[in-house]
């Protein structure tokens, strides 16, 4: 169910700080219409689940660093009970093979053809950032970052991969952002604050077209990466995909909303239109599933969106305390400057309980700093509908020793 707040849809129960800054996004100019959705928290400029329809407008604050961040899950021909015994070395076996945080895949994806994109050449800041590009692509980062095996209701087993386009989004949303305030492409980020109001381009500039054309070029890599990873977890259980579900949930897109096309920015929102399937994730130790969109007016209300997670309760600095990269020996390593509230031995205990087989992961990221999927998901009965439920049995992240300027 919703309720309406300040005349924008609102799912869920969310702080003060999370709808005043959907307020203030759907008061802009340019904004026709927004809602929020129940996994919702704070963000920058605007909220996380956070959904704003504009008028010949687009908001790359909105949009997000992590542009193109989401999902691909696939159902393989192995079931569960095949697996279930082998899953350690399984989870060993991913680890070793998919690269977590900053690194490279050495060259393994770097021919794919979206290379010979022209927006390489079309929008000379992004051609700068190729290179990185090639080095990056395949590899998964770190923060909330994740390679699962899940297991469905039925017993089949999926594989599923959620991050986004690494350093080429994160340093395109950074240089637009400076481009549209007036600084260099490669400036410094100035250190604004969270509720920074929304950065809007029009469309109808040479700006706004270069960005949207980048964002589109983010899209891409994004979707190629999470190809070569999920098929890199297919090749280690030597198993074949049978049914796929590929979406992205920081990005925008050209929609229908009552009698106009309107730029559709969802920032950790997933798109939920009729019969459109979506993969949404729970935290480690959660479930995950697939859901549908259905035609209803809670459905049209929500600009056919739904949640990507189950959403943060905990800051990472409150879970995992305040910590500081350091060098040492040569080499990057994190101190403890301040306690959190999870320790290693709480997170554990509940995988255990759940009978989950973790690989990397960190405390900022344990189930016990998300709500819980269901309670969240209940709140869009009248909008989605489950397809499949999905319950962990190995998760591979990044540790959180593991150095990532593009995190989440």
């Amino acid at each position: 169910m919703f309720r309406m707040i300040n005349g924008i849809p609102v799912w869920g129960d969310h702080d003060e700080g999370t709808i005043e800054q959907i307020t203030r996004c759907a008061s802009d100019r340019e904004a026709v219409a927004a809602a929020l959705m129940a996994d919702g928290h704070l963000g920058y400029s605007m909220p996380i689940g956070g959904v704003v329809a504009y008028r010949d407008a687009v908001s790359p604050s909105g949009v997000g660093y992590d542009i193109s961040c989401g999902i691909k899950g696939v159902r393989t021909n192995l079931r569960a009970d095949d697996i279930r015994h082998h899953i350690s070395k399984i989870m060993d076996e991913i680890a070793r093979t998919v690269v977590f945080g900053i690194g490279q895949t050495s060259g393994k994806a770097a021919d794919h053809p979206l290379f010979d994109d022209p927006t390489w050449r079309d929008v000379p800041q992004v051609g700068k950032l190729k290179q990185l590009a090639r080095e990056q692509l395949g590899t998964v980062g770190s923060g909330n970052h994740w390679v699962d095996i899940l297991e469905d209701e039925e017993g089949w087993i999926w594989v599923g991969a959620h991050f986004g386009s690494r350093g080429l989004g994160h340093r395109t949303a950074s240089g637009f952002l400076n481009l549209a305030t007036g600084r260099p492409f490669d400036a410094p980020a100035p250190g604004e604050s969270m509720q920074q109001p929304a950065t809007l381009i029009s469309l109808r500039s040479d700006l706004g077209q270069a960005y949207w054309q980048a964002m589109t070029l983010a899209g891409r890599y994004a979707y190629a990466g999470r190809d070569f990873v999920v098929q890199q977890v297919l090749d280690i259980l030597g198993a074949k995909a049978t049914e796929e579900v590929h979406n992205h949930h920081n990005y925008a897109w050209i929609e229908r909303v009552g009698n106009e096309d309107l730029i559709v920015v969802r920032k950790g929102a997933t798109p939920a239109w009729p019969g459109q399937r979506g993969f949404v994730g729970g935290s480690m130790g959660d479930i995950s599933v697939v859901v549908e969109g259905i035609e209803s007016e809670e459905a049209r209300l929500g600009l056919h969106s739904t949640i990507h997670g189950a959403g943060r309760v905990m800051s990472r600095t409150q879970a995992a305390g305040k910590r500081r990269w350091t060098r040492r020996h040569g080499q990057r390593v994190q101190e403890v400057v301040r306690p959190g509230k999870i320790s290693r031995e709480m997170m554990h205990e509940w995988l255990r309980r759940e009978q989950v087989e973790l690989r990397g992961g960190g405390t900022d990221e344990s189930p016990h700093v998300y709500r819980r999927l269901p309670e969240v998901l209940a709140h869009h009965a009248n909008s989605i509908k489950i397809v499949h439920t999905l319950k962990p049995l190995g998760v591979a992240m990044a540790g959180e020793d593991v150095f990532d300027p593009y995190k989440d």
